[in-house]
């Protein structure tokens, strides 16, 4: 029998910390499959080791891979590439799912068929800053119809802070695998592609109000530190474009899709905005006409749009007054938001 779900965890020298995360995956049952990807590990294969005695402790559940250093979007490519369940999601080998909230989430997957399961689940996903001993909950509630399976056309509006990520989506595999997604290698902040790019696919969704993903803040060299973000602004701009070439957003039907993957966007090239104003170097302002005119050649209707959505009017103010006060504006949502 087709195993009920994949987790797909990317790892690069983690072997002071992925234990935790793949003992929480374990709890979720045993019609599971844990494909561990070793991506190039550079700490004299003690992450390849642990991935294999994991395996060898559950052979029938746990599979380590080892291949060359490609980033995490290639880690992602070779775990969807090996995955046989009816679902797939990506657990970072910082982070891990929490069980009772598991229980439920995995009730209503072994409750679909390959046949005629909902494309894409939803939960909700926690920041665990961990250092601070701070918790920040991200629920969709008033977005998402709660415990029945729903449509485009059933969806609210989206807060500022409420947007999909990887951490709070489970996907159909055969969905991923038809439309042939594909993430970028040696490149960082790919997971924005993983959760943009198959939603004009998804038909069918379901939302499961409990804390599933347990994302951790706090490590110097996570990518989402700022000043990690700072020296990766090739990588964000990058991912953006990729973004930009992926999907024709003014062509995307139903209407309420459209309009979050547009607001989504708009957020994305918000973040590219900030941190190449806070480098502010003539490069710096080089990429950022060059990363609006790419939008705009792309689709100027689109453009549009997305340059005068709030986030980008604050974020692209003329003059040193108005980089400074867009600039001020990000920190204030970065405290109220809690990212970072």
């Amino acid at each position: 029998m087709r195993k009920t779900i994949t987790y797909g965890i990317p790892c690069y020298n983690s072997a002071a910390y992925m234990d935790v995360c793949i003992e929480s995956l374990l709890k979720t049952g045993d019609d599971i499959e844990i494909l561990i990807v070793d991506d190039g590990s550079t700490d004299d294969g003690a992450t390849l080791a642990k991935a294999r005695a994991w395996e060898e402790r559950h052979p029938d559940l746990i599979r380590a891979i080892h291949k060359e250093n490609g980033g995490h979007g290639s880690a992602v490519n070779t775990a969807l590439s090996h995955a046989t369940s009816t679902y797939f999601k990506v657990v970072d080998s910082d982070d891990w799912l929490d069980a009772s909230a598991m229980d439920e989430v995995m009730a209503y997957l072994r409750s679909q068929t390959p046949e005629s399961a909902t494309d894409m689940v939803i939960a909700n996903y926690v920041y665990e800053k961990v250092h601070e001993g701070k918790q920040v909950v991200m629920d969709y509630r008033g977005i998402f119809p709660e415990d029945r399976t729903f449509g485009w056309d059933e969806v609210g509006s989206f807060g500022p802070s409420h947007y999909l990520l990887m951490h709070s989506v489970i996907y159909r595999t055969d969905l991923l695998k038809q439309i042939g997604l594909t993430l970028p290698e040696h490149c960082f902040y790919v997971d924005n592609i993983f959760v943009y790019v198959p939603l004009p696919h998804v038909e069918t969704m379901h939302y499961l109000d409990v804390d599933m993903y347990r994302y951790f803040i706090g490590r110097e060299d996570q990518s989402v530190n700022e000043a990690t973000m700072m020296r990766r602004i090739d990588q964000q701009l990058r991912v953006t474009k990729t973004m930009i070439d992926a999907v024709d957003v003014m062509e995307v039907t139903p209407r309420r899709l459209r309009k979050y993957m547009e607001s989504y966007l708009s957020m994305m090239m918000c973040i590219c905005s900030v941190f190449l104003r806070m480098g502010n170097t003539d490069e710096d302002n080089a990429k950022l006409q060059d990363v609006w005119a790419y939008l705009k050649d792309a689709s100027a209707p689109l453009y549009r749009r997305v340059r005068t959505n709030v986030l980008n009017v604050g974020t692209n103010m003329p003059t040193e007054l108005g980089r400074k006060a867009g600039l001020g504006g990000y920190h204030i949502a970065q405290k109220i938001f809690k990212f970072n």
